[in-house]
């Protein structure tokens, strides 16, 4: 069997065992007697939205190959693989996968075997004698020309480091507080309540009994703040209730503070990005690319375009983000505005008419108001006017 078929059953094993999300999202980190795992890491609504956010900029991306002077090279049988690159996920999901893989671990191994690409786990890694990185999955060696390591690199040249890894204290501290509101709240907010009876309890007494099967009743058909129950008591009867002994301002306000600090281990500053968003989405959205989604998007471009070219190749695989993506109709409509009172003050005489400053230049002296029918740039019109303006006057000059 050779070495690319023994590859394949060996990933396909993967994918059969238990799918290949499951298999990606593995790794289980315990502090302080909670659990946080790549799994239960995306029960937090914060970090879940930073990711999204981040993800969807990568997936939403368009995929091109330049070569090196920066011409679009077309019909790339590479494309067709990004595109579409194994039976299990799109070119969109793989995206996806890839970067919030790579932002929960600080790395991901793409792996491309003939006209498939997939993501590998549990791959150990080393530099041999010749600097050469060598790679095992499950231990069967992959040539390193069919896989790349793809770091988010902080100080260690062979392993990248991941939100998992950097902010694993404030993970668990915020996780953990986060469970205890919400075991609270799904239980009912731990309100409990103490019947008091002067007497010993009788099972034997029947009308003990029912009366306190009726107070039970009314206190459990109690299902929200709002509801009011009265209970007439008999003497020697009362009824107490316990408050929770969970603070909820103390817990939120911790998660005021700490679920910020998250953030900075995906590259942003939350409150900047949380403004920008109320006052103007282009800005949070180009801040959150300059920030986060640009460094990264320049990582995959460098190793995928090794995976599929090589060194020596003058082709490069290129992420073309439009930011416009993800800005409401409102804010395009607004652009578009601006764009055609631009063209609409681009000649000369007529931005001197509106107020705006002339530009003085031979293309908006040459352009007439009168074009109507002519695209702003377009100059044939505008020069066959022009010529026409001249011969007429020339004749009439002719003439006198």
């Amino acid at each position: 069997m050779g070495l690319r078929d023994r590859i394949s059953n060996f990933l396909l094993k993967q994918v059969e065992k238990r799918g290949w999300f499951e298999d990606i999202f593995n790794n289980t980190i315990r502090y302080g007697g909670r659990y946080v795992n790549d799994e239960n890491i995306l029960e937090s609504s914060d970090v879940y939205e930073l990711l999204q956010d981040i993800s969807n900029q990568l997936m939403l991306a368009n995929i091109i190959i330049e070569d090196n002077e920066g011409n679009e090279v077309k019909n790339q049988s590479a494309l067709k693989v990004l595109r579409n690159p194994n039976n299990y996920l799109t070119g969109s999901e793989f995206i996806k996968l890839m970067t919030n893989t790579y932002l929960l671990h600080g790395e991901v191994f793409p792996v491309l075997d003939m006209d498939q690409l997939h993501l590998a786990t549990n791959v150990y890694c080393e530099l041999d004698e010749r600097l050469i990185e060598q790679f095992k999955v499950g231990g069967e060696s992959i040539p390193s020309f069919m896989i790349r390591h793809v770091k988010n690199v902080g100080t260690n040249h062979l392993k990248g480091v991941g939100i998992l890894e950097l902010g694993k204290n404030t993970l668990e501290g915020v996780m953990s507080a986060e469970k205890v509101l919400t075991d609270k709240y799904s239980k009912g907010g731990l309100l409990a309540y103490l019947l008091k009876l002067d007497a010993h309890i009788n099972p034997q007494n029947a009308a003990q009994s029912k009366l306190i099967k009726a107070i039970l009743d009314q206190l459990e058909a109690i299902d929200e703040s709002r509801s009011v129950k009265m209970i007439p008591l008999g003497k020697g009867y009362s009824i107490d209730s316990m408050k929770s002994p969970i603070e909820d301002e103390k817990i939120l306000a911790y998660l005021n503070v700490y679920k910020k600090d998250l953030g900075k281990f995906l590259g942003i500053n939350v409150d900047t990005y949380t403004a920008l968003t109320k006052s103007d989405l282009e800005k949070a959205m180009m801040y959150l690319h300059n920030k986060a989604v640009k460094p990264i998007m320049r990582n995959f471009e460098d190793h995928l375009s090794l995976l599929f070219f090589g060194r020596n190749s003058d082709k490069r695989i290129k992420f073309k983000i439009n930011i416009l993506d993800f800005v409401p109709y409102s804010t395009k409509t607004n652009i578009g505005y601006n764009i055609v009172r631009t063209g609409i003050t681009s000649p000369d005489n007529v931005a001197k008419m509106l107020g705006f400053p002339e530009q003085n230049t031979p293309e908006t002296q040459a352009i007439y108001i009168s074009n109507d029918l002519s695209k702003i740039g377009e100059k044939k019109a505008t020069d066959d006017s022009l010529k026409g303006g001249e011969e007429s006057e020339e004749k009439g000059n002719a003439e006198n």
